[in-house]
Parts: C-alpha cells; structure tokens; sequence
C-alpha cells in the first residue's frame, strides 16, 4: 500500500500591493521579471511587460527583455534616472513629526488626519505614504514618500536600520539599564537586538536601536524600565531635530543622497 504523499503548505505574508508572497524560505527564484516587479508593487504582471517593452527596466545594468529570469542576487531597477520613478515622476522625500494620539500604522493606507498635513499647507503631491509606524502613544520622525522601493528596505526583517528614541520614564532607571541593553536584547528566542544608550538623567535616556519591529517599550520593560513618554528622533541620518509636531519638511540634497544610500539605492 503506498504511503498518500502529503503536500507541504506555505506560509504567506502579503505584498505592498496585498498579493500573497511565498514564505522567504520557499524556492522563489530564479523568477520571470515580471513576476518578480510585481512582487515588488512596481505594477502588474501585465504592467510590468509593458514597462519592459519601453525598456526602462534594466538588470544588472543592461534593459530587460520580456521573459527574461532573475535571480535573488540580481539588481533590478525601474526607473528613467536615479530620482525619477517608473513613469517620470520625481521622488519625493519628507520628515514628518506626528504628534502623539494618532496612530500611524499602515504603509499603504496612512492616517487620513495625519496626512492631510501636506495639502493643509499647500503640498498636494499625490501617492505621499508613511513608511513604517509609529502607535498613537508614540510622538515623532516618520517619513512620508512617493518612492515604494524603500518599503522593502525598511520594513523587511532582512534589512536592520537603526532608529533614535528619546525615551522618559515613570521611576528612576535602573543602574544597570544600560548595561544591559547594550549587551544585547533577545525577545522570543529570536536573534539580538543591537542597543546603544545614553543616560540623560534618572528619568530620561536615548536609545539608538536596531530592530524592524519596533518594539522599544516592550524592550525597556524587560529591564524595569517604564515609559511615560516616548519620542523617535531620527532613522538612519535622519534627524527630527526642531521639526514641530505636525509639520514637515523635505528631505533633499546630501541629507536625501545619504539617506538612500545607506539603503542601498
């Protein structure tokens, strides 16, 4: 009697456009480019065989023909020029400082009141997103794009950025807080997340932090550590400085060039 072959299911997760993508452990390349580009919410598979056929889709350098394979290793970019997307339009970049009780949590949909700051004050770009989130009870930097190859970049678990908090307490910090976050926390068994500290006095410190899920208070709290108040001040060069809550500013020149540099674009 011959044993039933049973099939392996695949965990999924969705895609910036909400399409279920194989688990990061499945066999997914090499991969037809236009798969791949709508993987990646460049378009559709259907809008992705027309961009190649206007050939501003390149790998490795040299133009995409339809059929063409990726591999994982591959660069692929969709783009007339560095800071111009798929379709001409120019990328645009800016830091926002959301002020505390409203939540930003999607980076698809936004926070309608938050982001009506832009056309509020005479900035009515279309396509604008938050990229990553902040809760309600949690004030400060978020930054807001046209340009959806940094959602990759900066939410994907494989890519580590480090972002600044500035953090007050209810009691007094432990003398050993800081010591122990920069020997490294672990949460659920999972690898160690990357801290540095500076104590600013008894009840206050910044934190400099190296973990896409963002879980800086559940952190603090492993050590005692309970947060009254809790602001981000900056992602990679990135500085909130002295933005005001809910007002932003552009992020151009050197400042913008570093910044998608060090995310590899």
């Amino acid at each position: 009697m011959k044993t039933p072959i049973r099939k392996q299911q695949t965990m999924v997760r969705k895609s910036p456009l909400n399409r279920p993508i194989p688990a990061v452990d499945a066999p997914l390349f090499p991969m037809r480019i236009n798969k791949y580009l709508a993987l990646k919410g460049f378009s559709t598979r259907r809008g992705a065989d027309e961009l190649i056929a206007k050939r501003i889709v390149t790998i490795n350098g040299r133009s995409a023909v339809l059929g063409d394979k990726v591999l994982e290793t591959d660069v692929v970019e969709v783009r007339k020029n560095k800071m111009t997307g798929i379709f001409g339009q120019e990328y645009s970049y800016y830091a926002c400082n959301k002020p505390k009780g409203i939540p930003v949590l999607d980076t698809r949909k936004g926070v309608k009141g938050f982001a009506e700051i832009f056309t509020e004050k005479g900035m009515e770009e279309k396509g604008l997103f938050p990229v990553g989130s902040l809760d309600r009870d949690t004030a400060g930097l978020i930054i807001f794009t046209n340009d959806r190859r940094i959602i990759d970049r900066m939410e994907n678990p494989k890519h580590t950025h480090p972002k600044q908090y500035f953090i007050e307490t209810i009691q007094p910090l432990r003398a050993n807080f800081k010591e122990k976050l920069e020997a490294g926390v672990s949460i659920e068994n999972g690898p160690k997340i990357e801290c540095h500290v500076t104590i600013k006095n008894p009840l206050a410190c910044t934190v400099s932090i190296d973990d896409p899920k963002n879980r800086i208070r559940q952190i603090c709290s492993l050590f005692g550590a309970e947060i009254t108040n809790l602001t981000r001040t900056g992602i990679l060069n990135i500085q909130l400085g002295s933005l005001t809550p809910n007002s932003f500013r552009r992020i151009d020149g050197d400042e913008r060039n570093i910044f998608l540099k060090k995310l590899g674009l």
